[in-house]
């Protein structure tokens, strides 16, 4: 209750593997749901980067989902690889886009495809 009421208070937190994700899912909440919480695993000289939803195989090949996550994990991987210029108009693409409101997935309360959102994200990209 305390993370999602004052997450500011929290900077790092600790837990087993079951429910660090319990939790990461909970706190996606945070940033509008499961479809925009990217994650970053970073080591001294590897880094892996994801969206939290995983995979979601029961929706492969549908083309409804958010792909809002894995963008913005990108962006993440990007600025780790120094690519500072391209993560922020990658970053910029994804505002206008969610802005705008004109193309949006089912939990974003549109009806748009997955492909949709992803060439309207790239079509703003200067």
């Amino acid at each position: 209750m305390w993370l999602l009421k004052n997450p500011q208070d929290y900077s790092v937190l600790v837990a087993s593997n079951m429910f660090g994700d319990i939790i990461s899912d909970l706190a996606a909440q945070l940033v509008g749901g499961l479809g925009f919480a990217s994650s970053a695993n970073i080591g001294e000289r590897y880094a892996l980067f994801e969206p939290t939803h995983g995979s979601a195989p029961k929706y492969a090949g549908q083309y409804k989902l958010n792909p809002m996550a894995m963008l913005l994990a990108v962006k993440l991987m990007l600025e780790w690889l120094g690519e500072k210029e391209k993560a922020e108009r990658l970053e910029d693409s994804i505002s206008t886009v969610i802005k705008e409101g004109k193309v949006k997935t089912y939990d974003m309360g549109g009806s748009s495809s997955t492909l949709d959102v992803a060439r309207e994200v790239a079509g703003k990209i200067g």
